[in-house]
């Protein structure tokens, strides 16, 4: 088999990058002096995640739906990637879109981008011989069976297709079985990450996203709404932890299966909200709001897998809040100007 050949600097395609969780990933990528290319449509996205990007030489951003057919070799801001000769070398899959008030407007979108989305990327990473990372998600679990146990890889779980959120449940399930598929038949070098619940700076506000919503209401005074009920649990890992735990998935000398990435220290989310009262000062109530569709309890994950990889969540709940309370902080008014 020929030697592949290496590059001073790869290149990175993040689709889904203008993203809460995609524009992290750029930013690290960026760090560890590479070549990225971030597609986004802005869908449930926002171009003030990635402003501070858009002036590193290293960074190019195209506005794409990867629900279309594209082809990146024609796009005239990509000329000095080299892409006709170096190609692209890895690419991060996140494109899907992700709303918890807005979930219902979206539904024809998600059910495209984990079908004919995956398809499009899939081909592109053919094209290229790239190594693809899904960005998976603990919803191909289901509902956790019980509030104690943790899921390992290995645990089929359920989840009713036919339901309101099947369109991203069962989505995320066959968009792992498309990058299975695509190893199997066309040797395609794939790695599954399946993401737990991630909090962080950038997380969209007002669209029911808890712990960004906690910290403005408390900020401004205003009650904390607990979506979910006042007994909702889960388990909440900080978004550079997250990222760390990607960059390691895809970096394995081999491929070592889907991997949990995520927390698996269960919390109340009213515990929660009542840090961000006291992290504050805030004499803000806490108030009982919604069930939402897109907001539900699910499985904590067993991350041993992720350990032999050599990952572990590193920032405490405390310090990951303290950081988004800062962020909030810093750009309050920026943030919630329309």
């Amino acid at each position: 088999m020929p030697q592949a050949l290496t590059f001073e600097k790869r290149n990175i395609l993040v689709t889904g990058g203008a993203g809460f969780l995609g524009s992290h990933v750029c930013e690290a990528l960026l760090r560890d002096g590479h070549h990225v290319i971030c597609l986004d449509n802005f869908s449930t996205s926002d171009v003030r995640n990635i402003d501070s990007l858009l002036q590193n030489p290293n960074f190019r951003f195209i506005r794409l739906d990867v629900n279309q057919p594209f082809d990146l070799e024609q796009f005239s801001e990509l000329a000095e990637f080299k892409l006709p000769f170096q190609g692209i070398q890895e690419i991060y899959h996140m494109a899907c879109p992700t709303s918890i008030k807005k979930f219902d407007q979206f539904k024809i979108q998600t059910l495209l981008s984990n079908s004919i989305g995956n398809y499009y990327v899939l081909e592109l990473a053919k094209k290229y011989r790239a190594r693809i990372l899904l960005a998976s998600s603990s919803v191909v679990y289901g509902s956790r069976a019980d509030k104690a146990s943790s899921v390992t890889e290995d645990e089929q779980g359920t989840t009713d297709h036919l339901s309101p959120r099947g369109c991203y449940d069962e989505g995320k399930r066959f968009a792992e079985t498309m990058f299975e598929t695509y190893r199997q038949v066309h040797g395609l070098d794939i790695r599954i990450a399946r993401i737990f619940r991630t909090y962080g700076p950038r997380m969209p506000l007002f669209d029911g996203q808890l712990i960004p919503d906690f910290i403005l209401s408390a900020l401004d005074g205003n009650d904390l709404v607990l979506n979910g009920g006042l007994n909702f649990r889960s388990a909440l890992c900080y978004v550079t932890d997250v990222v760390d735990g990607l960059q390691r998935v895809m970096k394995a000398a081999e491929y070592p299966g889907p991997v949990n990435i995520g927390s698996d220290v269960d919390v109340l989310l009213k515990d929660v909200a009542q840090k961000v009262l006291e992290m504050t000062d805030s004499t803000s109530k806490m108030v009982e709001g919604e069930n939402f569709a897109f907001l539900s309890e699910l499985a904590l994950p067993n991350i041993n897998r992720a350990k032999e990889l050599g990952w572990f969540p590193l920032v405490r709940l405390e310090d990951g809040l303290r950081r988004t309370i800062e962020y909030l902080k810093a750009n309050k008014i920026l943030l919630t100007s329309i």
